[in-house]
């Protein structure tokens, strides 16, 4: 092939794949809130930040026809277009799920149940997926093998527990789903790993520690102050070193 057409159907391939990756960004930027929930009982905000031109986390929170809240965030295994249509896939059956508050254990265990039986080679996620009745004041929380989320109130920061495996992975799979009753004034903040695994130029992780005390020491902040302050913080600590992994975070608040 002569030089000029190879140089003609590189053109076209990259024109191809820009093209491709301005759909997937499209894609992407559907599949995380416009804007803050705010209600007088509650708010929710959210950050996100792909560490590429398209990143595997997706996010969202909505009203349920029974009054509650749903809230899930996830994080698919490995970056970049693949990972984007994979999490597509999760959250799209996410939604065809959970149309009425359904308790957030079962929810996880059909969504797992839902992605085996559609297997992409090498792909499944980590989520927690919560339900939020602010008539009783009470968070209904499921995990897939995802650390978290903190419980920060007036005593302090602490980082709640469910167990479960990661979606998409195993057949087999039971998922833990805990209470937390919430008083006016708390907040709860859910993130994925990008925020912890964030690196600096030593290699030093921030770590759930730095984020507990961060929660700890602004958690009277509304919920879209205290995100600022954290991804600032972790920018602070990055020094402007180049990261590895998506950030995405969501804060449930209670006005006091």
């Amino acid at each position: 092939m002569a030089p000029a057409a190879l140089d003609s159907e590189r053109t076209a391939i990259e024109r191809l794949r820009e093209y491709e990756l301005e759909e997937a960004r499209i894609l992407q930027r559907a599949m995380v809130p416009l804007e803050p929930l705010c209600e007088p009982r509650f708010e929710v905000a959210h950050r996100f930040r792909p560490v590429v031109e398209v990143g595997g986390d997706f996010l969202d929170y909505f009203l349920l026809s029974d009054h509650t809240v749903g809230l899930y965030l996830g994080d698919v295994v490995g970056k970049g277009l693949p990972a984007a249509l994979y999490a597509a896939l999760a959250l799209g059956t996410l939604r065809g799920i959970n149309k009425t508050g359904e308790a957030p254990d079962r929810v996880l265990g059909l969504l797992n149940k839902r992605l085996r039986m559609r297997l992409m080679s090498g792909r499944f996620c980590s989520l927690q997926y919560a339900v939020f009745d602010p008539q009783e004041g009470e968070l209904r929380i499921s995990s897939a093998g995802m650390a978290g989320p903190l419980h920060i109130s007036a005593s302090g920061c602490t980082e709640m527990h469910a167990e479960g495996l990661p979606s998409g992975l195993f057949d087999a799979a039971d998922y833990e789903a805990i209470r937390l009753p919430l008083e006016p004034g708390d907040a709860v903040l859910f993130a994925t790993d990008g925020l912890t695994d964030a690196l600096n130029a030593e290699g030093e992780e921030f770590g759930m520690q730095r984020l507990v005390e961060i929660c700890s020491e602004h958690g009277e902040e509304p919920a879209s102050d205290l995100l600022e302050t954290i991804f600032s913080e972790v920018d602070r600590f990055a020094g402007g070193h180049p990261q590895q992994d998506d950030m995405t975070a969501a804060v449930l608040k209670l006005p006091r």
